[in-house]
């Protein structure tokens, strides 16, 4: 319940504690400072505020705390400025000022300036203001001739400086707290991704889908996925489908710099799977030189450059999970490099002929390899899907599913 006050000063002591002592709310109708200590000070007067024992001040105080909407430390100052002088009074708002140096004829100056030099460097320019002075003794100058480099940036975004002359400023790169960038370190174990994206072109003007790329750095185990665009709503939920059909599990997610990973929401989806999340570093082409090699080598190689719209991206989708995905990681080998010191200490890699294996071979050659499996999947249901089908006739399965899958694509607008 609200109590509508309309003249506070009437009330006596044991109305007002009566009042503070409920839990009712009051609204009171007198707004503002100039009208507010007013009123206040008539309160304190009425009830001889002064003369009353501890005990009582403290009921007037809360009661104006209470009808006033102040706080207690605001109250209790109002309060001392009525004992100190018996009138309440605001006090004229005082904002500190630093003396104003610089003019708007001097920033004008400045843009004059910065117009005939094509804008330099800070640094520069400061130079240029003190030699205009000192060298040449123009007088014109002789503010100018003193000011700071940050002080001359300040300037420039002045109102005056931006009516003689409009300053351009470049999109400054954000750095993102997000992943951290080394280069991964598997050691012999699988679970270590490499993560890239491949764009499909463009159609009559509109940008193509996308393939995302995953490859296993110690098998080579590839799982391609397909998405409209490579905004959060499309790739999140593919992203995730992706990492479903890998059977190890995953320990590490390494990719480039772009946007399309290098976000909150995928950096949580890999927080929830407990999954480090590494990226390429500054001038080291070859950190994701291992997805980069299969971006060509597979999906360039069957599905090739041609534009291919968006609106296809769930068909690839359903074929890459159900044909090129299987024969990838069953039925077609992959060389595994050999590597070794030569001469002034370079590495060279060596791909022997008999160690071109499957990523699902190479995997079954580890030691422990079932270990490394995700809960829930045994080596006999890997080794069955692998059976399934020779190499060849998963290949032409996939083949025949391929071409259907591109001409209805690329026939249709």
């Amino acid at each position: 319940m609200t109590i509508h006050m309309e003249d506070p000063e009437e009330m006596n002591l044991e109305q007002m504690k009566a009042l503070v002592a409920s839990s009712r709310s009051v609204r009171f109708s007198i707004t503002g400072r100039e009208a507010l200590y007013p009123l206040l000070a008539r309160v304190l007067k009425n009830q001889r505020y002064a003369e009353l024992p501890r005990e009582q001040r403290g009921v007037v105080r809360r009661f104006l705390a209470k009808i006033t909407g102040r706080s207690r430390a605001q109250i209790t100052r109002l309060i001392g400025q009525w004992m100190e002088r018996r009138t309440i009074e605001a006090k004229p708002p005082s904002r500190r000022r630093f003396p104003i140096r610089y003019t708007d004829d001097d920033a004008r100056l400045l843009a004059e300036v910065d117009a005939a030099h094509e804008e330099l460097a800070g640094p520069a320019v400061r130079r240029i203001l003190r030699r205009e002075f000192e060298v040449f003794s123009h007088q014109e100058y002789e503010r100018l001739a003193g000011i700071s480099v940050s002080h001359l940036y300040n300037l420039r975004r002045s109102k005056a400086y931006c009516k003689v002359r409009v300053r351009v400023e470049h999109t400054q790169a954000s750095k993102v707290n997000i992943g951290e960038r080394r280069k991964p370190q598997p050691l012999g174990r699988p679970g270590f991704l490499r993560v890239d994206t491949v764009h499909q072109g463009h159609r009559d003007g509109r940008p193509g889908l996308y393939h995302i790329n995953a490859v296993d750095t110690v098998t080579q185990w590839q799982v391609v996925g397909c998405v409209e665009t490579i905004c959060e709503r499309h790739l999140l939920p593919v992203l995730e489908a992706m990492l479903h059909q890998i059977p190890f599990v995953i320990r590490g997610f390494h990719c480039d710099n772009g946007s399309e990973f290098i976000n909150h929401q995928v950096a949580g989806l890999l927080e929830k799977l407990r999954v480090e999340f590494t990226k390429s570093r500054a001038y080291r082409t070859t950190d994701n030189a291992l997805v980069e090699g299969k971006n060509g080598a597979v999906i360039r190689k069957h599905i090739g450059h041609g534009p291919i719209a968006a609106e296809h991206a769930e068909a690839f989708q359903k074929f890459f999970t159900a044909h090129l995905n299987p024969y990838l990681n069953f039925h077609r080998p992959c060389g595994f490099a050999t590597i070794r010191t030569v001469a002034r200490g370079r590495r060279k890699r060596d791909y022997p002929a008999d160690d071109y294996r499957t990523p699902f071979e190479k995997l079954a050659s580890l030691a422990k390899w079932e270990s490394f499996l995700k809960p829930g999947l045994d080596a006999q249901q890997l080794q069955r899907a692998a059976q399934q089908l020779s190499d060849t006739e998963a290949a032409r399965k996939m083949q025949k599913a391929k071409l259907a899958l591109l001409a209805k694509a690329r026939g249709l607008k």
